[in-house]
Parts: structure tokens; sequence; C-alpha cells
């Protein structure tokens, strides 16, 4: 079974698939440059959840540098989830943060969005992903896709 016919069987979206096409899963891998597909993907595959959870993580905190001041839920979230990963948290406390930082999140939404300018969201969001897809390589090697 070819890596695109395994993202079809995992309902993979079909920009996904069809930027797939023909190449392995470590081609894939190397030259994908969405982070979150990335994570989407490696959060459906047999990839340890304490090592995924670290991955997000390492993605999310640059994210912070646009928190406004005093916004601490965010930071929280990331560092809740971070104890978790090495054990000094529990999932109630991941969950607890999680809706506090979505709770954050929707509160800024607003003005983000009325603030934003669509160019320089465009051109920031591109290196962002670069940034990111560097990153998690780092995280987790080309992962074995299996349906």
């Amino acid at each position: 079974m070819t890596l695109r016919d395994q993202l079809v069987a995992i309902r993979a979206c079909s920009d996904a698939v069809e930027w797939v096409g023909t190449r392995t899963i470590e081609q894939a891998w190397a030259e994908c440059e969405r982070g979150d597909w990335m994570l989407w993907l490696a959060g459906r595959i047999d990839i340890d959840r304490k090592l995924l959870v670290s991955a997000a993580c390492a993605c999310a905190e640059p994210a912070l540098a646009f928190v406004r001041a005093g916004e601490d839920r965010p930071r929280l979230a990331i560092e809740v989830a971070r104890a978790w990963c090495v054990g000094t948290a529990t999932l109630d406390d991941v969950r607890a943060a999680d809706a506090a930082a979505d709770a954050a999140a929707y509160a800024a939404y607003a003005a983000a969005y009325a603030a934003a300018d669509a160019a320089a969201a465009d051109a920031a969001a591109y290196e962002k992903r670069a940034w990111q897809v560097k990153r998690l390589r780092r995280y987790i090697k080309a992962p074995e896709v299996r349906t």
C-alpha cells in the first residue's frame, strides 16, 4: 500500500493526499513544509504520545510572543503539557490548562482577526511553517504509517 493510499484510509485532507502523490513516507517527511499536516499524521499513527506532545509544545511556544502581556493561560498550558510529558502533571491538569488556553484564544480571536494584515500574516505563516517543520523533524523521524 502506498503512502497516498494510507493517507486516504486514515482520512487525510485532500490537499495532503494530492501533495504526497508518489512520495514515500521518508520523502514526504523530509520535504513537507506543513507542520500542521505533520502533527496531524503523527497524531494518528503509532508515535509515542509524550514525544508528540513535546513536539507540539516546541512548535506552539514561539507563538507566545504574540500573546498580550499578562495573558498567562497559553504559556501555562504549554508548561502543564510539558510537565505531563515528564510525569509531573496529570491528564486532568492538562485538560484544565487546555480549556483555559482555549478560552484565552477565543477571547483574543476577535481582536486578532480585526488587526491582522493578510499579506503580513501569510508571509509570517510561511516562515513559521518552515521553522515548525524543522523543529518537528528534530523531534520525530519519518514515521511508519500503518492502517
